[in-house]
């Protein structure tokens, strides 16, 4: 068969280990999976109690423009239906992008490490992949301007980025957009936008009005508690939606995706728990990895990466066996630290417990 030439030697995205296959293999009773950077919290009780009672005809298909779902968002962002685009996640999003953008030819630049899924696409797409090394878990972005050139078709930028957590300087960010050229389409993409908290972030929209060349990416499956529903959006002037639209497959969200999304807006009281509770989370860790001479990335998400001074992967194994499944930095390009999920409170003492007596099994800690 005549596959492309760059899917030789590729591997599909590798997911954390699910609770069942840890059950299996350890052969334990109870599981916290702080991996994939999930609502511990999960969902508005608005959503449950709508799941529990809906009566969707699911041998209608869904409605192909998200419309009920397209007026309650554009209301909540702030924006005009036409600046909306809906994504299977916002994956397929990046998906979309890369196929309208990205080909021989072509570049694209973008951190790294940052989320896997920027590369993956671009390599898929045939495009020349330019990556610029964080500095300090941040986004180099003069490093980046460095690397843009008459080719060059699409620049990401992760904030908070994963998997540092950092979020890029709103000053720096309009500099670095201003000096961007026009026919360059910038993507920022926000999958923890709910969770931030820091006083100098000011709205991405605002970027979105000032520049037709910018596109926001935000999803459902963070902070909202609903990532088993796929359902991400972007962002963006209408000219440039109207552009990309037509890359999105038809009826990529299905009818119950769109009417949880829909209720999810409903409650943004949801949203504001969830955003004091990673807080006083976020300080936990905080707290341990001062205690411990430990460092750890100063974090605008619901995750935390955090040093162990031991191979990533050794930590891994031996937290999954005491029943927590994280994410091993080796995987993520951040040898000698380890990605986690900030849980619910006493899903954190838990989890700072049992790293306790991993660190001091390997005579990290004293």
């Amino acid at each position: 068969m005549k596959w492309k030439n760059q899917l030789t030697g590729m591997k599909p995205y590798q997911p954390g280990r699910s609770i069942d296959e840890v059950k299996k293999m350890y052969n334990l009773e109870k599981i916290d999976k702080l991996a994939s950077n999930e609502n511990p919290f999960g969902c508005s009780p608005k959503v449950q109690e709508f799941l529990d009672n809906q009566t969707i005809n699911y041998a209608l298909y869904p409605d192909g423009y998200a419309g009920n779902l397209r007026q309650a968002l554009a209301k909540v962002v702030g924006v005009e239906e036409t600046q909306l685009l809906f994504g299977n996640g916002s994956d397929e999003i990046i998906m979309m992008i890369s196929r309208a953008l990205l080909q021989p030819g072509v570049n694209t630049v973008m951190a790294t490490p940052t989320f896997p899924q920027y590369r993956h696409n671009a390599v898929i797409d045939g495009a020349e992949v330019r990556e610029v090394q964080l500095v300090n878990g941040n986004h180099d972005l003069q490093g980046m301007l460095d690397q843009i050139d008459i080719n060059t078709a699409v620049v990401w930028l992760c904030s908070p980025n994963n998997p540092t957590g950092t979020l890029i300087e709103q000053d720096k960010l309009d500099e670095f957009i201003e000096k961007m050229p026009k026919d360059v389409l910038v993507v920022l993409d926000e999958a923890y936008f709910e969770y931030i908290t820091a006083p100098s972030y000011r709205s991405s929209i605002e970027l979105i009005e000032k520049h037709e060349n910018v596109i926001v990416l935000r999803t459902f499956s963070k902070a909202y508690g609903l990532a088993g529903f796929r359902i991400g959006y972007a962002v963006a002037q209408e000219e440039l939606i109207n552009r990309l639209d037509p890359v999105r497959e038809p009826f990529n969200n299905t009818s119950n995706s769109q009417a949880v999304a829909f209720i999810a807006l409903q409650d943004p009281s949801f949203i504001e728990t969830c955003r004091i509770q990673n807080e006083a989370g976020k300080k936990q860790f905080a707290d341990f990895a001062t205690q411990n001479r430990l460092h750890m990335y100063p974090t605008q998400g619901n995750f935390v990466l955090i040093e162990v001074k031991v191979d990533s992967d050794l930590a891994f194994e031996n937290l999954v066996k005491k029943g927590f499944i994280i994410r091993s930095g080796n995987a993520l390009g951040t040898p000698g630290y380890i990605r986690v999920t900030i849980g619910t409170a006493q899903q954190n003492k838990e989890f700072l417990q049992r790293l306790t007596e991993v660190l001091r099994d390997a005579e990290v800690l004293a």
